[in-house]
């Protein structure tokens, strides 16, 4: 990734204005991972075709997080280390905080 949107040490994060957001799962075969990405994209269309309709909103919303949690980026962690979960925290709120605070120094 960019320096723009550096990635934790770890790979576990890329960080956009001081908030970690959790990547894709590396383990993702690039077929699936592809086919994924293409579900996500199209369930966000979904949703922005939605406005003013409750319904089709719920729905279109439901499929970006499906299609997320598949990606790996929301549910469960994809790493079987224990360690937990910092997606969308604040950098400096978390293990991350030295190496965000010296990244690009």
């Amino acid at each position: 990734m960019s320096d723009r949107y550096p990635d934790t040490p770890d790979g576990r994060y890329f960080v956009v204005r001081g908030r970690l957001w959790r990547k894709s799962d590396p383990t993702l075969d690039e077929p699936t991972r592809e086919r994924l990405v293409k579900e996500l994209m199209s369930a966000r269309r979904a949703v922005r075709d939605a406005k003013g309709d409750t319904d089709a909103m719920a729905k279109a919303r439901h499929l970006v997080d499906d299609a997320k949690v598949a990606l790996g980026e929301r549910g469960a962690p994809w790493w079987e280390d224990g360690a937990p979960d910092y997606n969308r925290h604040k950098a400096k709120n978390t293990p991350y905080a030295e190496w965000f605070a010296n990244f690009g120094k």
